[in-house]
């Protein structure tokens, strides 16, 4: 028996504020940072003791005992205990990822509601020591006596006790993030002054968002903080064009850390369910999520490993049977300035639409106007795993309020690209009605 797919509302979502690494949330663990975000969707839509079908999401830089930190955080919180927690990992790209995984079970009628959240903190990374030194550890807990636990430490050389902390660098190919969007930037010709006027206008365009109260509903306190600290509302050209590259430290970088995400602690979460469920909560449905795409490219084979997006935005289109000029918003991750210009030109190129994308001719260039049009990550902030989520309760409210229909698209280490399309009620009913 066939079962007709339901609609996949979101309700809304919500955020603690963003703080750069090691500053406001320096004493916050990732669990910590998920329930505050948590607690601000049940607030907000009236959840307390109820039952949500499922919580999906997590955190990238994780400690061992973050096993589950869906189930956690939801212990944490004010939701109803038999609301399950399903803990995902897909580097940046979590928290759509979780979206998407939660929608596709709304649509099918597994399920009616589900909360998709993520949370990251570099300033609690784990620390972990060397190969040797932990099995000794282990040892010394499977040891008897006093004694036996002592030899365990024989011969003992210093270097195995020097601590190793998380790694920023892809595995595959010992380079950071920054260090390939570098090659990036090179290989398409993306200028310093660019990228740094695309950082200038996130800022400019975030803090004119926190000015006209727009991020009053989307933003709930934690820990004595109310906004993202990160965000720079005196920046200047001049000031971006004074910094230093900060990966490729020869005349040719031109990534720096004003154009640059900086590592950052925060915590998102938004709400999806079916109409069914909305209705009986009495909650409006502020958009429509209609599609979902996601791949990875061949990075480690010289494919840029932030451009995997392009890919997954060009089956999104392929599937949705739209253009890329068919939107009114785009939502494209900055996590960096060359990554978005990287992309934007890349969908603009013959040659690469052809050999990449497989298509006759190129997806054409966006009404930059619609661009990022209240801010993003450059001006925010970047807890990986919670950019996602972020970036859903933005696009859902900017379309309850304008209507039309919004593109996301959001790169991730691993060589990864997650896209998705939500769409307004309005354009929906249009659509139908023709």
């Amino acid at each position: 028996m066939t079962r007709e797919l339901r609609r996949v509302a979101v309700i809304g979502g919500v955020r603690i504020p963003f703080c750069r690494s090691n500053t406001l949330y320096a004493d916050l663990s990732n669990l910590e940072m998920m329930a505050a975000a948590l607690n601000g969707v049940v607030d907000r839509f009236g959840l307390k003791g109820q039952h949500i079908d499922e919580v999906v999401g997590g955190a990238v830089v994780t400690h061992s005992r973050d096993f589950n930190l869906a189930r956690e955080a939801v212990l944490s919180s004010k939701l109803a205990p038999s609301t399950p927690g399903v803990t995902l990992i897909q580097a940046c790209g979590t928290s759509l990822q979780s979206a998407l995984m939660s929608a596709g079970k709304i649509a099918t009628g597994e399920i009616e509601s589900a909360i998709a959240v993520g949370s990251d903190t570099t300033s609690d990374a784990p620390i972990v020591f060397s190969k040797k030194f932990s099995k000794r550890l282990v040892q010394v807990g499977q040891s008897k006596t006093a004694l036996d636990k002592i030899r365990v430490f024989k011969g003992l050389s210093p270097s195995e006790l020097a601590p190793q902390p998380p790694a920023v660098s892809e595995p595959r190919t010992g380079l950071s993030m920054g260090q390939h969007c570098e090659l990036m930037a090179q290989e398409w010709k993306i200028p310093r002054a660019a990228q740094d006027e695309l950082a200038f206008e996130s800022h400019k365009k975030g803090a004119a968002a926190y000015d006209e109260g727009y991020m009053d509903d989307l933003i709930v306190p934690c820990a004595g903080v109310y906004r993202d600290n990160n965000l720079r509302p005196d920046i200047s050209l001049d000031k971006l064009a004074s910094l230093k590259p900060a990966f490729e430290k020869s005349e040719r970088g031109t990534l720096t850390a004003g154009n640059s995400t900086p590592m950052t602690d925060g915590a998102s979460a938004v709400l999806l369910a079916s109409e069914e469920w909305a209705k009986a909560h009495n909650l409006p449905v502020l958009a429509y999520l209609t599609y979902g795409q996601h791949i990875a490219n061949n990075f480690v084979g010289g494919d840029g490993l932030l451009m995997a997006p392009t890919i997954a935005v060009s089956k999104l289109l392929d599937r949705a049977g739209l253009t890329l000029q068919d939107f009114d918003f785009y939502e494209i991750h900055e996590a960096f300035a060359a990554q978005v210009l990287c992309t934007l030109k890349a969908w603009e190129d013959a040659d690469y639409c052809k050999r990449v994308l497989g298509k006759d001719a190129p997806l054409g260039s966006i009404d930059r106007a619609k661009l990022n049009v209240k801010g993003s990550s450059l001006a925010f902030g970047h807890p990986f795993a919670a950019t996602g989520a972020r970036i859903v309760a933005n696009l859902a409210k900017l379309l309850s309020i304008n209507g039309g229909r919004g593109l996301i698209s959001i790169c991730t280490a691993g060589g990864m690209g997650v896209a998705a399309i939500l769409e307004a009620p309005k354009s929906i009913e249009a659509s139908v009605a023709a």
